[in-house]
């Protein structure tokens, strides 16, 4: 008999392995109280803002939280006290699209809970993305919540140039590893609130 493979077809799909990583690590992050996440995001936001290249980003795309994501507001006022600008995405049927966001400017309600920038923005494109994840390894490998719009996001910038992307999460939301597709984009930095993650590309 054939020894065992790791490719074998009786092991699970990708997705449905990515589906497992995902809620468990969704479900540490909820566990942690809404103090010890306040702590974490602002720690995250000094490490991000120290990140060399990223004071080179004209504009940095963002996110405005849900449930219990990293707040990356608090970096968002660093960012704007250096003078950058910061853009919020959409999420469209072509992907996401990016707008620029000024500090106190309303948003509106979106799809998926999302609070998103007007429609009368102008899209514009980021230099630099800072990427929410369910999950993460130590490659820089990320786990979404499973529609691949900042892949896409990430592939579509990058026919500009390059992207400068920065992945921020809670510790607790690592995992030992993630099953990597040829869509996958894997992150160039990523900080959680015990500092920045050192990356391996093994």
């Amino acid at each position: 008999m054939a020894p065992h493979s790791p490719s074998s077809d009786s092991d699970p799909p990708i997705s449905a392995v990515k589906a497992a990583l995902r809620s468990e690590a969704l479900a540490r992050r909820d566990e942690l109280s809404a103090e010890v996440r306040s702590a974490g995001s602002l720690r995250i936001a000094k490490d991000v803002i120290a990140i060399a290249p990223l004071a080179e980003a004209m504009i940095v795309g963002a996110f405005w939280p849900i449930r219990s994501e990293v707040d990356p507001r608090p970096l968002a006022r660093l960012l704007f006290a250096r003078g950058q600008r910061v853009a919020l995405p959409k999420v469209t049927p072509d992907g996401l699209v990016f707008r620029e966001w000024r500090d106190g400017e309303t948003l509106v309600a979106g799809r998926f809970g999302l609070s998103e920038p007007h429609d009368d923005l102008p899209p514009v494109d980021p230099a630099a993305l800072i990427v929410p994840l369910a999950a993460y390894d130590r490659r820089g490998h990320r786990i979404g919540y499973g529609r691949g719009y900042y892949d896409q996001a990430i592939e579509r910038l990058s026919r500009n140039g390059p992207v400068l992307t920065i992945g921020v999460a809670f510790s607790v939301q690592a995992v030992e590893r993630v099953p990597a597709e040829p869509h996958d984009q894997p992150l160039d930095h990523l900080i959680t609130e015990a500092g920045p993650v050192p990356l391996t590309r093994t």
